[in-house]
């Protein structure tokens, strides 16, 4: 039956009134398929499995309750409540239940309970992955893969005999799976990497023994979190914000494992990875490791503290070898500024990339030689013919991917030149990470293997390296007090009232407004003055109605046919910009605005979980305050039949984290779905002006934060 001929066999005239209230709850007992049969008949006018605020059915159900054996009926109104029971009745059907009872209380509960309750206890593990036998199936599907070659691949690293001899067997026992197994060499070039493109497959990652039902010793992988979607590996910094809310959840055992992922890959391939796919092998992230691994370790218990020590100098060990050997070398090094930047060699095209990504780039250059993009494409990647301009394309391009920013006109054509205000906030961050934690848990000594980086290699007199480095604390505070200067050097600008990003090619000061510039007081960067100039200055022209926005409107510059929205730019809000600055303002005492901004930020999810069946997407629209989104690659985490299983990993984990920051009559205003503009007192809400009050009475602060303590646990 045609859905508009279903809806008119079906509508009856809405009700303004209210069924009376009944004297205990009700319980309605509901035939799972028939119920679902019929709302779907009735309700999803617009075919998409899902019951949303778009469907124009008549938005009542009348259902029997369990008491009368459902002789008596009661009406279950509005596009929340049936929503609702569309989601319970397809978890129902998991559990191959012909028929269930369903408490009202569950179909009206209150949505912020709902999703935080969902994200707990369904969604993180609708996530979870592990690199093993038992979860290869899952994790070896690539919807990013377009080769000819789509078997099921794993590559081992180089020395990793004990796993490679796992993944063998596992091959031999597992015949169904047809998974390929390989080794990866020793010495790992672009050149090798773009000769496996044609045969993507997933990279190996920590595992541990452990006894089995037989009594024999067995590996077994390290769990992780993956964003979703087609994201269905173990990203950089996707993994630190999904580390929050882990540990906001009490998942400290699978924040932890990320960390010893992060360890692993560190040790074997050279670097924290964009992600675990064999296309990632050239590129990393933006860099998080101290600052998660130092908020997994102050919540180990203390029974285990030599044990927690121990396995903390591991971390540490790992996030030096990276500081030094990834950001303080080159190319991401700039010498001249003292900055680091983002690079990623490469060479080629970015395989991961949808078919037709480039096909605007390449287009003049197959046209100038008569050739069809799809060819050129192809001999450019083989290297049948050569082109210095798009290589340059291309450096920029693997550059802005590497940013996690991929992409936006901030970065555009030029990132590898770029010395983001954002990366070095980061890596001032590890410098007094790997200080303090030398300082206070180390007894100021610190030792590791040596580790080649710019100043030795300049340095280098042709005599054999020492084996062992030697660390104090003052050595890394000195690093930082240095990167420090260079930042306020290059990137403040005093007239504008915040920090922008640095052209190391150019020598000059951006002029792209970024919400990036509150890394600075995330990592404490930021000295006091500059701090509440940022509040002043650069806070009004982020704060929309549904949170921070990634950078201004005239930043973006204007938006035709030929030059496309960017979904890190105006009108797009993320996840990680939120979260980095509700802990900046909060780090400096600026806790109305912390609240005001978390607050649109939990509003706009709350609203589209409502208002769309449930929907926790990977980004927001938050000017125009929708998740439909016509932007490059769409949104993630919107497409699913019925139920959200998933939502998505760092848009969880600020849901989360946010919800620490709301006191109880915020909380409430949350839950009935209330506008940041009858919640807060704004003249002007768009121009965000800094000073506006709240009309709810803040209590003392007393939530749990996520901000690690300046008083480290100390042995």
């Amino acid at each position: 039956m045609a859905h508009s001929e279903a809806a008119t066999k079906y509508r009856r005239p809405r009700r303004g009134s209210h069924d009376d209230k009944a004297t205990k709850p009700r319980r309605f007992l509901i035939d799972v398929e028939e119920t679902q049969k019929l709302i779907l008949e009735q309700e999803d006018t617009d075919g998409d499995f899902q019951i949303t605020v778009n469907d124009v059915g008549p938005k009542v159900i009348t259902l029997g309750t369990a008491d009368s054996a459902g002789f008596n009926k009661y009406d279950i109104r509005g596009t929340y409540m049936l929503s609702n029971l569309l989601q319970e009745l397809s978890l129902a059907q998991d559990y191959g239940r012909k028929y269930v009872v369903l408490d009202e209380a569950r179909l009206n509960e209150n949505p912020v309970d709902r999703l935080s309750r969902m994200i707990r206890h369904h969604f993180w593990d609708g996530l979870t992955r592990r690199i093993d036998a038992e979860g290869l199936e899952m994790i070896a599907n690539d919807p990013k893969n377009r080769s000819k070659n789509t078997a099921p691949r794993i590559y081992i690293p180089f020395g990793e005999k004990e796993i490679l001899e796992y993944y063998k067997h596992v091959s031999l026992q597992k015949p169904h799976l047809k998974l390929e197994v390989e080794q990866l060499p020793e010495i790992i070039t672009p050149k090798y990497v773009q000769s496996i493109n044609g045969k993507p497959g997933i990279l190996a990652l920590a595992m541990t023994k452990f006894v089995d039902e037989e009594g024999h010793e067995a590996l077994k992988g390290v769990p992780f979190v993956v964003p979703g979607g087609r994201f269905n590996e173990m990203y950089g910094w996707d993994s630190y914000f999904e580390s929050l809310g882990l540990l906001v959840d009490g998942r400290l055992e699978l924040a932890k494992g990320m960390v010893d992922n992060f360890v692993y890959e560190i040790q074997h391939y050279g670097k924290i990875l964009n992600a675990n796919r064999s296309y990632y092998l050239t590129r990393t992230q933006p860099p998080f490791l101290t600052d998660m691994m130092l908020k997994v370790y102050d919540r180990l218990p203390f029974s285990l503290e030599i044990e927690n020590k121990q396995w903390l100098a591991v971390a540490l060990t790992a996030a030096i070898k990276e500081y030094l050997t990834v950001w303080m070398s080159q190319s991401r090094y700039d010498p001249e500024s003292g900055l680091s930047r983002y690079f990623s060699e490469g060479v080629g095209m970015p395989p991961e990339t949808e078919p037709t990504h480039f096909d605007h780039v390449i287009k003049p250059y197959a046209d100038a030689k008569g050739l069809s993009i799809e060819e050129y494409s192809r001999m450019y990647n083989e290297g049948e013919l050569t082109e210095p301009e798009l290589d340059t394309y291309f450096k920029h391009d693997r550059a802005v991917r590497e940013s996690g920013h991929d992409t936006t006109y901030r970065l555009d054509n030029c990132a590898a030149d770029i010395a983001t205000v954002d990366l070095n906030s980061l890596l001032y961050k590890y410098e007094m990470d790997i200080a303090e934690t030398i300082q206070g848990i180390f007894g100021d000594s610190f030792e590791t293997p040596f580790f080649a980086w710019h100043e030795t290699l300049t340095a280098s007199s042709g005599e054999d390296p020492p084996t062992t480095m030697h660390h104090t604390s003052a050595e890394w505070f000195e690093r930082a007090r240095i990167r420090q200067a260079r930042i306020n050097k290059y990137c403040w600008n005093e007239e504008r009232g915040m920090y922008f990003d640095y052209d190391t090619r150019l020598k000059t000061i951006g002029t792209y407004e970024s919400v990036t510039t509150f890394y600075t007081m995330w990592a404490g960067c930021a000295d006091r003055e500059k701090a509440e100039k940022m509040m002043t200055c650069a806070l009004p022209l982020f704060e929309v109605k549904g949170g921070l926005v990634s950078g201004t409107e005239a930043s973006r510059g204007l938006i035709t046919l030929s030059r496309p929205n960017r979904q890190w730019d105006f009108p797009f809000g993320w996840a990680p910009h939120q979260i980095i600055s509700w802990i900046a303002f909060e780090k400096y005492g600026f806790k109305e605005e912390t609240k005001r901004c978390c607050y649109r930020w939990l509003y706009t999810i709350t609203k589209s979980f409502v208002d769309f069946n449930g929907v926790v997407p990977e980004k927001f629209d938050v000017v125009n305050m929708t998740h439909k989104v016509e932007v490059e690659y769409g949104n993630v985490g919107v497409d699913f039949k019925f139920i959200p299983r998933e939502g998505f990993g760092w848009m969880n984990a600020s849901y989360q984290v946010g919800l620490g920051y709301m006191d109880r009559q915020l909380r409430r205003a949350l839950g009935a779905v209330m506008e940041p503009s009858k919640v807060f007192r704004c003249e002007d809400v768009c121009a965000g002006i800094s000073n506006n009050e709240s009309i709810v009475v803040q209590p003392p602060d007393t939530t749990t934060r996520l901000v690690r303590p300046r008083s480290l646990r100390k042995a």
